[in-house]
């Protein structure tokens, strides 16, 4: 090429952490394995009292350090590091959960394809579960708007190599491990701290999606994420946020009158299986929970809850 080279785009990589000292130093550790050069690391740290500032700071000197001294959730904190990104030069922007362990061409392998694809605006890799390195935890995100649901394409599916090697046009990706472009941040905006956590990738990738940007999953770039191979929607927590912004979604995105009929029926069913029904007896404690969600909801209350 005449004696130059190909300008790599910079790109930002922002961790969360909130008191995950062990995982984050954990996914550190394999980002300093990528192939791809050009990197920023940009840790968020969300107020923690674990030691992990000083962990991180000790043995990651290089990276990027952002103490926010109190925990912004999910949402809140990313925007912090996606900002910082934003106004240091980033070409692209990713979120990576810090209970992740990517592999050495991940990276590379996603920048390469929406480089030699312009119409590519949000892409994802294919994750699998870190006890089960061999079982799809995502090949991407799709949505049921009759039903107003959501789910992980592949989840819980061994590979067979049945994604192919090409990319595959997706409704989201999970905020998991998600690359877009700086012109997708620009013109979309930040993520709605409303959500707080769960919910706000897939109303931000609506957004990209609607905006013009094709969202894709790439089978070939792989990561690994240590989260339990059951469902997490059993605690409290996460069932309270998962309820709430689950109509917080719809009501950003506007699904019909179809769907909300639809999920009227659907809690009211649950709510009388989990009162009536011996097999569901474990489930009675949730009862509380879902019309809590649902009244902070129908009251524009969002944002950190006490749960």
């Amino acid at each position: 090429m005449n004696g130059t080279t190909m300008h790599k785009p910079n790109v930002s990589l922002i961790v969360l952490n909130y008191n995950s000292r062990c995982d984050t130093l954990d996914c550190l550790r394999s980002l300093e394995h990528l192939t791809y050069f050009g990197v920023q690391t940009i840790v968020v740290d969300n107020g923690s009292t674990d030691g992990s500032v000083e962990a991180i700071r000790e043995a990651f000197p290089a990276v990027t350090l952002i103490e926010t001294g109190l925990n912004l959730g999910f949402t809140g904190g990313n925007n912090v590091g996606i900002q910082h990104a934003l106004e240091h030069g980033a070409d692209y922007i990713m979120l990576l959960n810090n209970d992740t362990i990517v592999a050495p061409d991940m990276l590379e392998i996603m920048i390469d394809v929406m480089e030699n694809d312009p119409t590519i605006g949000v892409s994802g890799p294919m994750i699998y579960y870190y006890d089960a390195p061999d079982i799809i935890w995502s090949g991407g995100g799709k949505i049921n708007w009759g039903a107003g649901t959501t789910s992980m394409v592949g989840l819980n599916e061994p590979d067979r190599a049945q994604f192919g090697l090409e990319p595959t046009t997706v409704d989201f990706v999970t905020g998991c491990a998600m690359l877009a472009r700086r012109d997708v941040w620009e013109k979309v905006g930040l993520l709605d701290d409303q959500f707080f956590m769960y919910y706000e990738e897939t109303e931000w990738c609506v957004r990209a999606g609607r905006a013009g940007y094709k969202i894709v999953h790439i089978p070939t770039a792989m990561m690994w994420h240590k989260i339990p191979l059951d469902a997490r929607a059993d605690s409290v927590r996460a069932y309270y946020y998962m309820t709430r912004n689950r109509l917080l979604f719809l009501s950003r995105t506007r699904p019909g009158v179809k769907t909300w009929a639809n999920i009227t029926y659907e809690y009211a069913r649950t709510y009388l299986s989990w009162t009536l029904r011996p097999k569901w007896r474990e489930k009675r404690p949730l009862r509380s929970v879902m019309v809590r969600a649902i009244r902070d909801f129908s009251a524009g209350r969002f944002g950190r809850a006490a749960v």
